[in-house]
């Protein structure tokens, strides 16, 4: 194929898909930040399961909004794989299955998560599991921390009731949260939820990693958002960090929407890679004459080239 009408191919494509990408881009985002208020909490791992218990509704919906959030981001980053495989031979298109992969698998481990919570909130509250900690290492923790903060930190934070003593508290809900934490390792779907959501965050770390870099080599975007796609990838390791990589995606949906400012790459619209030039080259072209350097610029006086300047 002529590579103009593959250039005219991949601009049609990209038009047609612009739209419906960044609206799943900035709407996966909003799903994110919206199942985080929808879930609940608790004081410890035995509270936050009687919470989850009592109001399932709330922990099913959490999840599936993330599960849809990662479905929703998926669109995004084939888009840009795409664009940016159609633009270079280095890029190596069998990757695409991992780019589809990544988040499909952290959208089934979100829903598998809901299984594994109401099933260890269950078991926790049917008193079907066995605390690992013995009340001896409870009541050695809560010594140390006792010793290490002060006797009034017990009292502030595990709250004992009328005439139970701080430590005594304490043990209670180091004993509570160590049963409750047992109940969620043995529910029957956390092999499964674990290993797809693991693999779906390193998939995700590798394809930020990747696109974002070819995003730069190409010119799809600039060399800061390129960057930050990447340390957006990173992020997903490092849990509250993963905000960069919220701000990645809407900046990615509001370039699809061509709302950016500047505007879209000049390699977007040539179908072509545009590398954006380094400093060094960005220096020379500003010292360059508007007509361009004239062979007489660099001559001496009679004609013949100037002799450079004792630079010792």
């Amino acid at each position: 194929m002529p590579i103009e009408d593959s250039r005219a191919r991949t601009r049609a494509r990209e038009s047609r898909w612009a739209v419906p990408v960044g609206i799943a881009s900035i709407l996966g985002v909003v799903l994110l930040i919206a199942a985080r208020p929808v879930t609940v909490s608790g004081d410890g791992q035995a509270e936050f399961l009687r919470e989850a218990h009592a109001h399932g509704g709330q922990v099913a919906l959490s999840d599936l909004m993330q599960s849809l959030a990662y479905l929703l981001l998926a669109l995004p980053l084939v888009y840009l794989f795409r664009a940016v495989a159609a633009r270079s031979d280095g890029v190596r298109p069998q990757l695409i299955g991992l780019v589809v992969a990544a988040p499909l698998f952290l959208a089934i481990s979100s829903g598998l998560s809901i299984g594994v919570t109401s099933e260890g909130a269950d078991n926790f509250l049917a008193g079907k599991v066995d605390p690992s900690l013995t009340p001896k290492e409870a009541r050695e923790e809560c010594s140390e921390e006792r010793e290490d903060e002060g006797g009034g930190f017990l009292a502030d934070e595990y709250d004992p009731a009328q005439g139970e003593s701080p430590l005594r508290a304490c043990e209670d809900r180091k004993l509570e949260d160590d049963e409750a934490k047992e109940a969620i390792a043995e529910s029957s779907l956390v092999p499964i939820a674990t290993g797809l959501g693991l693999a779906g965050i390193f998939g995700l770390v590798v394809t930020l990693l990747y696109v974002g870099l070819w995003s730069m080599r190409t010119g799809l975007l600039s060399r800061f958002w390129g960057a930050l796609a990447m340390v957006a990838g990173i992020s997903f390791l490092l849990g509250p960090l993963i905000v960069v990589a919220m701000v990645f995606f809407v900046y990615f949906g509001m370039l699809c929407f061509g709302i950016v400012p500047g505007g879209r790459p000049p390699a977007w619209a040539a179908a072509e890679a545009i590398p954006w030039p380094t400093p060094g080259e960005r220096a020379a072209a500003e010292m360059e004459p508007e007509g361009g350097w004239d062979e007489s610029d660099d001559a001496g006086e009679d004609g013949e080239p100037a002799t450079p300047p004792d630079r010792r």
